[in-house]
């Protein structure tokens, strides 16, 4: 197999990228030591799954540190449930999926895709395929909120269980605030029988547009070129978004088809972008409490770039 999948290829020859040597299909399924120290430390991660009518979801688990483990090399632990748990695990076998641990207030972050299943109400177990880091671009630092904190320091409380999740057929009013003052969104991708990824996307407010009820817009800034979104979106549409309130909780997952344009006349309207993509709203998720972690905003990253007035 080359280094890209084949819609990763078909992408990168479209963008004129020139990358050699390296792609999904060269990223190893062990967790390294330093991988696995890391996964310890973390309070969040994301998660992306396919229920069982292929429909892609995107979703966010938080605890104190250690709620992540590696008991061995290919093996996840994850000691939480995300919001959407009896949506995407409504029955018992293995599910393709993605995930990646994000440190705010350090940018760092690592990605792990294989196969997940839960264990029991309250526990995720994933075998890695794929393991690997990513760099901080267009993440926003943060830093968890406790009363009275002075240090720069998470502590280790969270917040009440998640609400019931609320269904919508459209994106309503304070959906439409919340994905435009949006500077971070997680995207779900699949590819038929070569794995579901889910990958961090950031930028100033505004970044993200929201053109009609049922319709979601955003730029491709410069990457790394490897384009497992794209690459993914290629082979299949189907696709999950997850906003957050970073200070109230509350998430929003959103689940349709995604369709990149390629065209430059459109992308050279919007500062930054090398092209946009156009998700189409099959249905939308409210959790009020979904991510029981609270937020301090620290600052943007410096690479973002700036965003049109007009598209507030």
């Amino acid at each position: 197999m080359g280094a890209f999948h084949p819609g990763e290829a078909a992408v990168q020859q479209r963008a004129g990228a020139k990358v050699k040597d390296w792609g999904t299909a060269h990223v190893g399924a062990d967790i390294p030591p330093v991988a696995a120290d890391f996964l310890r430390a973390q309070r969040l991660v994301f998660l992306g799954t396919v229920d069982d009518v292929g429909a892609a979801w995107a979703d966010v688990i938080t605890g104190p540190a250690g709620f992540v483990d590696t008991p061995d090399q290919r093996t996840i632990d994850i000691a939480g449930r995300p919001a959407l748990v009896d949506e995407q695990f409504t029955a018992a076998a293995e599910r393709v999926s993605g995930m990646i641990a994000i440190e705010p207030w350090t940018r760092k972050r690592m990605r792990a895709n294989g196969r997940i299943r839960r264990r029991d109400a309250d526990h995720l177990v994933m075998h890695t395929d794929q393991v690997y880091s990513n760099c901080p671009k267009y993440i926003q630092t943060r830093t968890i909120a406790t009363e009275g904190d002075g240090e720069q320091r998470p502590a280790v409380t969270q917040a009440p269980e998640a609400s019931a999740p609320v269904a919508f057929g459209e994106l309503i009013s304070a959906h439409r605030d919340l994905i435009t003052r949006a500077d971070t969104f997680f995207i779900t991708t699949q590819a038929p029988g070569l794995g579901v990824d889910v990958s961090h996307r950031g930028g100033n407010p505004g970044f993200v547009t929201v053109p009609g009820s049922t319709r979601v817009t955003w730029p491709e800034y410069v990457g790394n070129s490897m384009y497992m979104t794209l690459g993914n979106l290629e082979l299949d549409p189907r696709a999950g978004l997850l906003f957050i309130d970073w200070e109230t909780g509350l998430t929003l997952h959103l689940t349709g088809r995604a369709v990149t344009d390629w065209d430059p006349a459109r992308a050279a309207g919007v500062p930054g972008a090398e092209r946009l993509v156009d998700f189409e709203l099959d249905q939308a998720v409210e959790v009020a409490d979904g991510m029981p972690l609270r937020w301090h905003f620290g600052e943007y990253h410096r690479f973002n770039p700036s965003v049109r007035t007009d598209s507030l």
